[in-house]
C-alpha cells in the first residue's frame, strides 16, 4: 500500500511550468549553435597579385597553399582561397573585388601594390584603390590584413617614402592589423627568387609563410569573431 502511496505522488507531481521548458528548449539551440559556429571553417580569401598567385609555381607551392598547410599544422580549421592575379595593380584588384571576394567569405588578406610601385603609379591612386577596398570589405563585414609593400629603390627616394607611407595610414584609418612589407627576408636574396629577382620561388614562399605566420596567427580570432 506504502508503495502503491509513492507511485501515486509520483505520477501526480506538475510538469515544469511552459517559461521553464521554453526557457530550457533556447538555451539547448543556443549552445547548439555556439557549438557548430566554432566548428565552421574559417574561408580566407589571399587577394593579391602574382606574389600571392605563385607566378610559375606549382599550385602547392603558392603562398595560399602553404600558408593554409602551415596554419592547420598548427590546429586552426582554415581555407584559404588563391585569388591573386599576376599583373594587377590596387585598381585592378578593386575591379574585380566582389568576384574574387564571394558571400561566405570571413577574412582577406590584402596584397596590392607591388605593380603599382614598379610602374611609377601616382601612389595617391594606389592608396585611393586600398582603401576602398577596405572599406567594402568592412561594410561586409570582412575581416581584413593588409600585407604592406615598398617600392623600388629605382623610383627614387621621394617616390619609396611616399609609397611606404600609404600602408601604415591605411591600417591606422581602418583599425586593420599590418605586415609591414610582405618581402620580408626574400626581397633582393638571389637564392629564394626566381631569376627574374622579383618572384619568390618555392624556398622564397617557405620564409615568407613562416615571417607572416605569427601575424596571421594573431589575426585569426578576429576573423572568427567576424572583427
Amino acid at each position: 500500500m506504502a508503495a502503491e502511496q509513492r507511485n501515486i505522488r509520483r505520477m501526480s507531481l506538475p510538469a515544469p511550468p511552459l517559461r521553464l521548458r521554453s526557457l530550457t528548449l533556447l538555451l539547448a539551440v543556443l549552445l547548439l549553435s555556439t557549438l557548430g559556429a566554432r566548428a565552421e571553417t574559417l574561408r580566407i580569401v589571399a587577394l593579391g597579385d602574382s606574389l600571392t598567385s605563385g607566378y610559375r609555381l606549382a599550385a602547392g607551392d603558392a603562398l595560399p597553399a602553404k600558408l593554409q598547410v602551415a596554419l592547420r599544422a598548427r590546429g586552426h580549421d582554415v581555407t584559404i582561397v588563391n585569388a591573386g592575379v599576376s599583373g594587377d595593380t590596387a585598381s585592378a584588384g578593386l575591379a574585380r573585388l566582389d568576384r574574387s571576394v564571394p558571400t561566405g567569405t570571413r577574412g582577406v588578406i590584402l596584397e596590392l601594390g607591388a605593380n603599382d610601385a614598379l610602374r611609377g603609379a601616382d601612389p595617391a591612386e594606389t592608396e585611393a584603390a586600398l582603401d576602398a577596398i577596405l572599406s567594402r570589405l568592412r561594410a561586409r563585414g570582412i575581416s581584413v590584413l593588409l600585407a604592406g609593400m615598398i617600392a623600388p629603390p629605382s623610383q627614387g627616394l621621394v617616390y619609396m617614402s611616399r609609397f611606404q607611407a600609404i600602408y601604415p595610414r591605411l591600417a591606422r584609418k581602418h583599425g586593420v592589423p599590418l605586415y609591414r612589407f610582405f618581402l620580408s627576408g626574400v626581397a633582393a636574396v638571389p637564392s629564394l627568387n626566381l631569376r627574374d629577382g622579383m618572384h619568390p620561388n618555392a624556398a622564397g614562399i617557405d620564409v615568407i609563410v613562416s615571417r607572416i605566420l605569427p601575424t596571421v596567427e594573431a589575426w585569426l580570432p578576429g576573423v572568427a569573431g567576424g572583427g
